[in-house]
């Protein structure tokens, strides 16, 4: 090739770098603005006094939020009830969506309609979830759960007025509107396991538990894993249903370390330490999450 046409063609991938330079730097710094420079900022928050009870006493104050967090015994609760809460409604969404799954594989008609009707809770607001199941479903003596409590001889049940059950009720509540996003997941993970396997399984006479334990699980188990870190991720971090149920009652029993902050931040306007408490959060999901991304890994 002569230096011309050499010369021609690195002017002509410099100026691809710059014309896809410049389509990209638009959302680059979208991402930036909605993103790391939140993220900054609330890590400057949480190293500073910024409270606007007393706005007078505001300023660099180091860790001493971070020592006050951990000598802090509400901050252990309400982390205990995020640990709680997310183990919980995890396991339930991938035991109820594989069960799902498996059904709806096995059915010769109405796949297409079982599957619109399961994925209608995903594309609900979690507010407006936790306003339909606080007033229709777990309101006592007219909700529909107190009815059938009360048929079944339970008698009428304070749902969201005992500790133990409003904990219950928030996890039944999150469980039921993302089952459906483990179920889909999994019900095309199954749809794409090879038949032959199977057919070579029924040739050996190996029963349906066999099949399930030594073919199905294994071959879903890089989508079981993906799904439990993704719904980790959000149990985490869930506010806007537990908020709407209960507020973080009776008392701090549904309170999440999510809620924590909030109140700390916006009720008791405490910003500086709320901004501490969402950092120790964010610190909680990072950790699970690197865990559990190393154990897909490992698998």
């Amino acid at each position: 090739m002569s230096p011309s046409g050499t010369n021609y063609s690195k002017a002509l991938a410099v100026r691809e770098r710059r014309f896809a330079t410049a389509l990209l730097a638009p959302a680059f710094l979208a991402l930036m603005a909605t993103t790391t420079f939140p993220l900054l900022y609330l890590i400057w928050t949480s190293v500073h006094r910024m409270d606007l009870a007393m706005p007078f006493a505001d300023g660099f104050i180091g860790f001493a939020n971070y020592r006050e967090l951990l000598q802090d015994s509400r901050f252990w609760a309400s982390l205990a009830v995020s640990l709680i809460y997310t183990g919980t409604t995890v396991v339930l969404q991938v035991v109820i969506g594989l069960a799902l799954a498996l059904l709806v594989m096995g059915m010769k008609r109405g796949q297409g309609l079982f599957r619109i009707i399961a994925i209608l809770p995903v594309v609900l607001s979690p507010a407006v979830v936790g306003m339909v199941w606080r007033t229709f479903m777990l309101a006592p003596e007219f909700g529909i759960v107190d009815y059938f409590a009360i048929m079944a001889g339970l008698g009428s049940q304070n749902w969201l007025g005992d500790p133990t059950l409003a904990l219950v009720s928030v996890v039944v509540i999150h469980t039921w509107q993302w089952t459906p996003f483990a179920f889909m997941v999994l019900l095309a993970s199954l749809a794409a396991l090879p038949d032959d396997l199977y057919e070579a399984a029924r040739i050996d006479r190996a029963s349906a538990w066999q099949r399930f334990k030594r073919i199905t699980l294994p071959l879903l188990r890089p989508a079981i894993v993906m799904v439990i870190i993704m719904r980790t991720m959000v149990a985490l971090t869930a506010f806007a249903a537990i908020f709407t149920v209960t507020g973080g009652g009776p008392g701090t029993a549904t309170e999440i370390l999510n809620l924590y902050a909030y109140r700390k931040s916006f009720t008791e306007l405490s910003i500086g330490y709320g901004s501490a408490l969402a950092v120790a959060l964010l610190i909680v999901t990072v950790l699970i999450s690197a865990v559990l991304f190393a154990v897909r890994r490992a698998r």
